[in-house]
């Protein structure tokens, strides 16, 4: 079944199904590039500080195997330097970690922007599930998480063996140096590595994250009936609103046809047109004090009809073909004439 409806899904989300999804939390997310991000962080902090570390890290390897004898067998002296140490660790290396920490917090960020969905933390009962877990197991998703987390792991560690190939002399070397000269050379030959393993993560990134986004969309696609529900959903079922639009031009005609006898006037083409037009009249009761009203127009058997109701009526029926063509194109079915065609129809009626 979840292959048949993987097949039928042919047609692009819309922007109300994407909007759902992110509301659930369902969005596009690619840990390499979170991973790469991290890497970055960390890389780029020891790159700009690498030698106010090594710095700090000398003089804290030194102080830390400097020790009085009385300090040695004294727990009371011992736990407080140890508390001392500890303490310039923690603030030497809270640059790199800070970079790191909001690094890792920030980068699904540059994926997705700002995203907090509650139904996301809601526990999902199901995937406790033990066939549904066997079944994730094989999906189609575990083996290409599986291909990539192969493909990771040759690709860095081709790197990092390479880096360490290398350098094996100058990692040799580092037994025999001291540890004022040791450790800066150790923290040169870490620094390469890290940043030649970074290019590996910036070439999986490059390949994942165009992957993520299209596997997302794909998930997300529609069927052409889900694109039909959705339109009903959202704009109403057509065939309902088209017998709505058919009901209100029915009773619109009804009113139209129910106002002909309180007409003066119909003007006619005299076959094709029909317009039926009545006077507005003023506080005394005077006609001709404002611009006729049109009350009813209509072509062809609409037309004829009105005529009809009109001779039952007993409402003159006026012949005059461009004046009703005039009237029938520009004048508004419960509005005033045209002021352009003021002077025709005094001029027909007179």
């Amino acid at each position: 079944m979840a292959e048949d409806s993987d097949v039928e899904k042919t047609e692009q989300p819309s922007q109300r199904r994407l909007d759902q999804a992110r509301e659930k939390g369902q969005v596009a997310r690619s840990r390499e590039l979170s991973t790469f991000t991290v890497l970055m962080a960390g890389g780029g902090t020891l790159w700009f500080m690498g030698a106010s570390f090594t710095r700090h890290l000398v003089k804290m390897l030194h102080d830390g195997l400097t020790l009085d004898r009385d300090m040695a067998f004294n727990t009371a002296l011992m736990i407080p330097r140890l508390y001392e140490l500890s303490l310039d660790i923690l603030i030497t290396f809270s640059p790199l970690l800070l970079a790191v920490m909001f690094a890792a917090i920030f980068s699904p960020l540059l994926l997705n922007g700002w995203l907090f969905s509650i139904e996301a933390l809601q526990p999902r009962f199901s995937k406790l599930n033990p066939v549904s877990g066997i079944a994730r197991m094989f999906s189609r998703n575990a083996l290409v998480e599986l291909a990539k987390a192969i493909g990771k792991a040759i690709l860095v560690g081709g790197i990092a063996a390479w880096a360490i190939w290398h350098n094996k002399d100058a990692v040799m070397a580092l037994g025999t140096q001291a540890a004022a000269a040791s450790i800066p050379q150790m923290g040169h030959l870490v620094g390469t590595s890290f940043m030649a393993i970074a290019g590996a993560m910036l070439l999986i990134v490059a390949i994942d994250v165009p992957f993520q986004l299209w596997d997302h969309n794909k998930k997300l696609k529609m069927t052409k009936e889900e694109v039909r529900q959705e339109a009903r959903e959202t704009e109403g079922d057509p065939m309902v609103k088209g017998r709505i639009r058919s009901l209100q031009r029915e009773a619109a005609r009804r009113r139209m046809m129910a106002a002909i006898p309180t007409a003066d006037v119909v003007v006619t083409n005299p076959t094709h047109y029909a317009v039926a037009l009545k006077y507005s009249e003023n506080d005394s009761g005077r006609k001709g004090m404002r611009a006729p009203v049109v009350v009813a127009k209509g072509s062809h058997l609409l037309a004829l009809r009105i005529r009809e109701i009109a001779q039952e009526n007993h409402v003159p029926i006026l012949e005059a073909p461009p004046l009703a063509r005039a009237l029938h194109t520009h004048a508004d079915l419960g509005e005033s004439i045209p002021e352009a065609l003021y002077t025709a129809v005094a001029e027909v009626l007179a």
